[in-house]
């Protein structure tokens, strides 16, 4: 078994792993697995979603979208921690479609560029407020 790591193994980064007898998962915003180092701590960030720093939210499911990965960065500010160091994505997208999915894979590969964590799209009716439109999830290696 083959497989394409598109950044070197150290005691403290983490490992994507994009088999190359799978499809190509980067196009899309996304690899296959990440591995973390066996003495990695991990930080598990709660969902963020298109709120501003006033609680309000755009009826604009691209401005949502932007608006949480903004959210998303902030936290990991606050966390001292950088972009290559997020292992796993969990997206959870109400009204999911295609259109929404070209938003999506442009908003990661912006944030993240050729670092792409893991990520799981789940399509769901409804969030926990209800003009909420989208939520990212993330889990981080911190060292």
């Amino acid at each position: 078994m083959t497989s394409q790591h598109q950044r070197p193994a150290t005691s403290a980064t983490p490992v994507i792993v994009n088999p190359s007898h799978l499809h190509d998962p980067t196009p899309n915003g996304y690899s296959t697995a990440v591995i973390t180092p066996a003495a990695g701590r991990l930080a598990f960030i709660s969902g963020q979603g298109g709120q501003d720093r006033t609680g309000a939210l755009s009826p604009d499911f691209a401005a949502q979208v932007e608006q949480a990965y903004a959210n998303l960065a902030a936290v990991l500010d606050a966390l001292g921690a950088r972009l290559g160091q997020v292992v796993k994505l969990t997206v959870y997208v109400v009204g999911h479609d295609m259109s929404k999915l070209g938003i999506l894979t442009e908003n990661v590969v912006r944030m993240f560029g050729d670092t792409l964590p893991a990520q799981t799209l789940v399509p769901v009716p409804k969030l926990a407020i209800d003009p909420m439109l989208f939520e990212v999830e993330a889990v981080v290696l911190l060292d």
